[in-house]
């Protein structure tokens, strides 16, 4: 068999630009034609090419993940040249060529040799699970089964948009707490490593007995020989932790408790949840907008929750669709989703309109937590200042104290 790229138009007038493959040109332009296809142009495609893509598409030099604005800005191209009629085939080869991503420029060129080959969109990106979620190929498929591919993949690339405006906020309200501790974390290593010891030395020349220092000058002495002198097992403790932080959250059980732990913190917790409640709602209405079947919809939206305690709510909907109930009585009888949401749920399923109060919930929550990250960020600097300034007053006191003793004892 051999590949063939064709223009046609069909009863409509509209034109169609795509490849097929047949034992000779006579043939293909016949099976066109049998389709209601007026043929204006078929070229075949070289052998030559097509294998050379496909031995480049087999060389993976590079393994690092596809970052999500480059798959963004990739769906929306997709979406605005399938919407013109460019061809799938004709869509990935310039795509290939803008993206300045090396490895999706990788993944796009063997996807569209798997496409020349006669496979489905969704079925070769099936091959990437790391670059494309379940959430990516069941819409594309849900795209490919209902003829608007176009459609998915805008509302695809406008997910990912704000999935990522909704990360980028995090990590900014996120990024200053971590600067100020890194700062705080330098200045202590600084005065009790090198400052410290310099006073106690003084001291010491003096002839000032180190025993008899007041007690906070004694804990920051011992402290500064613990660092000193035991950093290696400051290391040890630290990877210990993380080790058994891991071995536990690998197992169902553990998780299901440290999920169940982060609900619970103050602050964090409720910050949490909102992105958990946000990212479900807009997750579930791209799929349902985008013609999913609902339990295929809640399946996807409950592996892209993190938390368990969700997302075996959203599970627990999902076997009560199946019985034939409605989604919002397991949703209310977790506990884990407000009321609002529930109602707002319950009154879409009954209006059948269920995709566009889903669409409004995460509006409101996505501004919940743009709301809460700003209180978070405000709160968090004068807490921050403050610890600081006790610590650094408390190291710096200590080292005085011996140092005001003397001069009391030579005023007396």
């Amino acid at each position: 068999m051999t590949s063939y790229a064709y223009v046609a138009r069909d009863k409509t007038g509209r034109q169609i630009s795509d490849t097929t493959q047949g034992p000779n040109k006579d043939a293909v332009v016949q099976q066109l034609r049998a389709k209601g296809l007026v043929v204006s142009q078929i070229t075949e495609q070289k052998a030559t090419t097509r294998a050379k893509k496909k031995s480049m598409g087999q060389i993976t030099l590079f393994k690092g993940r596809v970052k999500l604005r480059d798959l963004s800005i990739f769906f929306r191209q997709f979406s605005t040249m399938i919407n013109a009629g460019v061809s799938l085939v004709r869509t990935l080869d310039v795509l290939e060529q803008q993206t300045s991503s090396y490895r999706l420029k990788e993944i796009i060129r063997d996807i569209e040799t798997e496409v020349e080959g006669g496979a489905s969109l969704s079925r070769a990106m099936t091959k990437y699970p790391k670059t494309f979620s379940n959430l990516a190929i069941g819409l594309v498929r849900a795209g490919e089964v209902g003829g608007v591919l176009d459609e998915t993949a805008d509302r695809l690339a406008t997910f990912i948009e704000k999935d990522l405006e909704l990360r980028r906020k995090v990590k900014s309200a996120m990024t200053y707490p971590i600067l100020v501790m890194v700062f705080a974390l330098g200045i202590v290593l600084v005065l009790t490593t090198y400052i410290l010891p310099k006073f106690i030395q003084v001291f010491t020349d003096l002839g000032l007995d180190p025993d008899s220092f007041p007690l906070p000058t004694l804990m920051m002495m011992r402290f500064s020989d613990f660092v000193i002198h035991r950093w290696w097992a400051v290391i040890l403790i630290v990877v210990a932790l993380v080790i058994v932080f891991n071995r536990i959250r690998a197992t169902k059980t553990g998780k299901r408790y440290l999920d169940m732990l982060f609900l619970k913190l103050p602050v964090f917790g409720s910050l949490t949840h909102k992105v958990a409640v946000a990212r479900f709602s807009r997750t579930l209405a791209t799929l349902l907008g985008s013609g999913v079947p609902i339990l295929q919809a809640m399946e996807t939206t409950a592996g892209t929750i993190s938390n368990d305690l969700i997302s075996d709510a959203i599970l627990a909907a999902r076997a009560s669709i199946r019985e034939g109930d409605t989604i919002g009585d397991p949703l209310a009888a977790s506990r884990q989703f407000p009321p609002m949401v529930v109602q707002m749920i319950t009154i879409g399923e009954e209006t059948g309109q269920l995709d566009s109060m889903l669409e409004k919930v995460a509006d409101f929550y996505e501004s919940e937590v743009d709301a809460a990250l700003t209180s978070l960020a405000a709160s968090i600097e004068p807490i921050m200042i403050v610890t600081l300034g006790v610590v650094v007053g408390f190291i710096v006191i200590s080292m005085f104290l011996p140092l005001i003793e003397i001069i009391s004892g030579l005023s007396q």
